[in-house]
This record gives structure tokens, C-alpha cells and sequence, in this order.
């Protein structure tokens, strides 16, 4: 398995390649049998100018299938790779139909049945190609099998979500710190692959080298310490190397493209849901009579404290007995209020928080004072968090779930912090289309929780 590991990249890309080129083929098709005559768009296009057509094609294509993971087979789910590629052709698909209405100077705008036909046509084959490329995948790199290290910390949390991916991995043995540091270090040489939990420091970093020498995948869980490292920039003044934290959040700049790129956003995206937001104002009222929003406390950048707002998705009266998250199949949640949520609409009325400047679009959840002052009894650095503004989405939404931790979820905000760019907004936008989808991101807490704080408590750092 080792030889083929080194292939993987390759074949990947090759796999990538193959069904872009597919893609662009039908997409060429539809040009040419449908939309490239003078009757339609004037003008007949020839060799340079086909060619130029197919290369932006091929361009857009790439770019959604980039941006929402339609490519990563064998990292994710079957269901999401097959769910983004979706998206990617019907966002690509738009793109091109608009840019055709341009080419033809908008005379065949009610033309959409060439478009629909390519976007099925795309559909079967993404479809297609995915099941085939998981099957191939599955042959050539069968899940690894791994050895799981852990110390005081409970490991059950971590193997449930390792053995949700049993297609991926297998944790074939796990072994605790207190059973002898030379057993640990004998079983890890019978493995390829280890997974170091959430240990001390100074014992994982000899467990980390002992891998590193003997070419030992591992996987470890980070600390807070280890994403300001990621994220720190190397100085060679001198014979020894200094690494520098800033520590300071976004430079001025940095903030002013993003509080424009949260107002141009903001308005563009009301703008568009208008319509819904009207419709869902009506049936939140016509359901019970009740207020429409729903405003309350929420923390933002430098623990400043606003009034967010929301479409009320629970009865008038769900916080009589004091404040809670929402849980798994939760009787305050009203049968409007599930299905808005479901889809997260009721997050919509937080875009006028973001022109008002209390909110960006991307940033860090913002989360209710007193929730957060639970949380900070446990974990101290819970107020990392606040170097940024409060997001609409955010890396935690993305790559979390409703009811991550909130060690885990503060661990995803840093690492948002720490490599801010306007890049990075941009695909967390994009990846936020995706999530709308995923059942699992809108998970509730188990019963009996009133935070997502889990009996673990504070991680060792």
C-alpha cells in the first residue's frame, strides 16, 4: 500500500482532469449544435474563438469544483462529494447560461432547454464518476489501520467520529499512556498509521518524533498552542530561529476590504431572498400570532455586547426556565420554526446586524454571554474567539456541527483568525451553500445538555 501511496496524488488528478474534460466535451455539444449559429447569438464563432469559449468553461467549471471539494473522493463522504459536484454544475452551469445571454445580447433568454439538458447530462456523469472513482479508491487504498493513543482524557468521542469514516480509517487497537510509555512506543512500530488524542505536550511531542523517525503516518489532535504556531511567520536574524505571533487579529486593511466585501454581500443576498423573507414573516406570524424576530444578547469583537436577529423559530415562551440551546428533536421548536431552521433561513435577519457593522459575514459564531461564561469556567481561552467580529458563517460552521464542542469550535475559529484572508471568506461563502444540505450541520444537543459542553471538560494543553 505504501508504493501506491506515493500515486495517489497523481491518480486523483488524472481522475480530476478526466471528468472535467468530460464536462467541458458535453458543454461543447450544446454550444455547437444548439447556441453557435448567426440566427442565435449573430455571429458564427470559429476555431479561436470555440477554444477560448471552452477554456472559460473549463475555468468556471474548476473553480466551483475547487472551492466546494467536488474532487475530494476518497477524503469525503460519498454523499458530499456527490452533493458538491451537484452544486458545482448548477452554479457553473448559471455562469455559462448568462454569459451565452450576453454573447447573443440577451435574444435568447427564454433559451434555457439547451442548459437544462447539459445540466442533466453533467449531473449523470459527476454522478457516475463518483461512484466509480469511491469503487476504484476503495481498491486501491482499503482503510488504514491504526493504532489509537490516549491519556486521561475519555477516548470514546474521538473513535465515534474516526469509526463514522470506517470506509477511511480503522482503529484497530487502542492503548493508554498508564500502561507503560515502552509498550506504547513497541505497539506503534506495528502500525503505518497512529492517532495521538488529546495528551500532554511533552509526552505527545516524543511520540510525534518517534513517528517522524520511523516514517510513521500520524494523526494528532491540535492544541490552541499548535494553530498560533501554524499560523506564525519564521525570522532569520539570527543564528536561531525566532518565530513571531503577532497576536493583534486583522490589519486595518484587512478589516476595511472586509467590512466592504460584508456590505456589498449583505445587500446583494437581501436583495435576492427578499421575496422569501416576506413569505417566511407571514407564516411565523399566521402560525401564532407571535413576534416575527427574535432578539437577544450575543457577544462580538472585544466581548462588545448587541442584539442579534433572528426569525423566532420556538414558541413565544422557550426560554421561561432560562437559556438553552436547542436539542435533538426539541418541543419548543414550532413546525415552521423546523423547517426554517432545517434550511437556515432564520438566520436571514442577521444580515441587517452586518450592514448596522455589529456582525461580518464570515467570522466566529457569536455566542450568549452567559453561555459563554459557562464555557469559560472550563476553557479560559474561550475569549480568543473575540479578536474577530461575530460571522453570519464561519470555519466552525463549515467544518463544525450545531453541537461541537466548544473546545473543538474555538479550535476552528482560531485556525479561521490566525489565516484570515479574503480568499478564505470566499470559500467559506461557497462552502456555506454546501452545509445548507447536510442534515448533520443542524444537529441539536443530546437531551439533558443545556450547552455543547461534553463531561470531558477542559482539554490538557
Amino acid at each position: 500500500m505504501e508504493n501506491r501511496e506515493q500515486y495517489k496524488r497523481l491518480i486523483m488528478f488524472l481522475a480530476s482532469a478526466m471528468i472535467l474534460l468530460i464536462q467541458v466535451a458535453i458543454f461543447y455539444y450544446i454550444w455547437t449544435r444548439y447556441y453557435n449559429y448567426r440566427s442565435v447569438i449573430g455571429a458564427l464563432y470559429w476555431r479561436r474563438g470555440n477554444w477560448a469559449l471552452l477554456g472559460i468553461y473549463a475555468i468556471i467549471n474548476f473553480f466551483f469544483s475547487k472551492i466546494l471539494g467536488a474532487y475530494r473522493v476518497g477524503y469525503l463522504k460519498v454523499s458530499e462529494v456527490i452533493l458538491s459536484q451537484i452544486l458545482s454544475v448548477l452554479l457553473c452551469n448559471a455562469v455559462t447560461y448568462v454569459q451565452l445571454a450576453l454573447i447573443g445580447r440577451w435574444r435568447f433568454l427564454a433559451f434555457m432547454e439547451p442548459i437544462i439538458e447539459m445540466t442533466a447530462y453533467d449531473i449523470l456523469v459527476v454522478v457516475i464518476w463518483v461512484i466509480f472513482m469511491r469503487y476504484v479508491y476503495a481498491k486501491l487504498y482499503p482503510p488504514r489501520q491504526m493504532l489509537l493513543i490516549y491519556d486521561k482524557i475519555n477516548p470514546k468521542s474521538l473513535i465515534d467520529k474516526i469509526t463514522s469514516r470506517k470506509d477511511k480509517y480503522s482503529i484497530s487497537e487502542v492503548v493508554c499512556l498508564s500502561e507503560g510509555f515502552d509498550r506504547v512506543m513497541a505497539l506503534i512500530d506495528r502500525y503505518d498509521a497512529v492517532v495521538i488524542g488529546d495528551i500532554p505536550s511533552q509526552r505527545r511531542n516524543k511520540l510525534l518524533k518517534h513517528c517522524y523517525e520511523k516514517s510513521i503516518r500520524c494523526y494528532s489532535i491540535p492544541k490552541i498552542s499548535d494553530i498560533m504556531i501554524k499560523s506564525s511567520t519564521t525570522i532569520n536574524l539570527f543564528d536561531t530561529e525566532l518565530l513571531l505571533y503577532r497576536n493583534k487579529g486583522l490589519r486595518i486593511e484587512q478589516r476595511f476590504m472586509k467590512r466592504i466585501m460584508d456590505i456589498v454581500v449583505s445587500l446583494l443576498v437581501l436583495i435576492i431572498f427578499s421575496p422569501v423573507l416576506i413569505v417566511v414573516a407571514i407564516l411565523i406570524k399566521s402560525y401564532d400570532r407571535g413576534p416575527v424576530f427574535y432578539r437577544q444578547e450575543r457577544l462580538t469583537i472585544g466581548g462588545k455586547v448587541f442584539m442579534i436577529y433572528k426569525f423566532r423559530s420556538m414558541c413565544v415562551d422557550s426560554e421561561k426556565a432560562g437559556a438553552e440551546l436547542a436539542k435533538k428533536n426539541d418541543q419548543r421548536i414550532t413546525p415552521v420554526g423546523r423547517v426554517i431552521r432545517t434550511i437556515h433561513v432564520d438566520e436571514l435577519p442577521q444580515l441587517f446586524n452586518i450592514l448596522k457593522g455589529e456582525m461580518s459575514f464570515v467570522g466566529p459564531r457569536p455566542e450568549r454571554p452567559e453561555i459563554a461564561d459557562l464555557y469559560k469556567e472550563s476553557i479560559p481561552e474561550f475569549d480568543f474567539r473575540l479578536k474577530m467580529k461575530a460571522g453570519l458563517t464561519g470555519y466552525a460552521q463549515v467544518f463544525g456541527k450545531y453541537n461541537t464542542t466548544p473546545y473543538d469550535k474555538l479550535k476552528l475559529d482560531l485556525t479561521y483568525i490566525e489565516n484570515y484572508s479574503l480568499f478564505l471568506d470566499l470559500l467559506i461563502i461557497m462552502q456555506t451553500v454546501k452545509i445548507l444540505f447536510v442534515k448533520e450541520s443542524t444537529e441539536g444537543l443530546d437531551s439533558g445538555q443545556k450547552t455543547a459542553l461534553k463531561t470531558d471538560g477542559k482539554k490538557d494543553e
